[in-house]
């Protein structure tokens, strides 16, 4: 329930103290987001999805970057005046609760498979 509990709050930008019961206390999540953090638990599940999923070639590295992914600096021409408007969390069918990412839906799959497997 942790790492669900900080993927919400990574997705939805909710603050600790508002994070959903179901979850656990909002204290334990944010304690063990930190020492996971600080440890570097992140980093170790991350390279252990990576490379289950590379050995299926279900990874492509190679990485295409052009102007739609690049940002042009500020003052470059054709930049808007005024700031982008902020964009509401995403609500209805699609929502978090509903798992209606499905990138995200087979990461989270995924990274409670390699949690599960015995470490070596």
């Amino acid at each position: 329930m942790v790492i669900n509990g900080v993927l919400f709050r990574v997705r939805t930008g909710v603050p600790w103290r508002d994070l959903p019961e179901r979850f656990g206390p909002w204290e334990t999540v944010y304690k063990r987001h930190r020492r996971w953090s600080a440890d570097g638990t992140w980093e170790l599940l991350l390279s252990r999805v990576q490379a289950a999923e590379d050995a299926e070639d279900e990874i492509d590295w190679e990485v295409s970057v052009d102007s739609t992914t690049a940002r042009a600096h500020q003052h470059a021409a054709g930049a808007p005046q005024a700031a982008p408007p902020v964009v509401a969390a995403q609500k209805g069918p699609h929502s978090w609760t509903k798992w209606g990412d499905p990138v995200l839906r087979s990461l989270c799959v995924r990274l409670a498979e390699v949690v599960r497997q015995p470490s070596a």
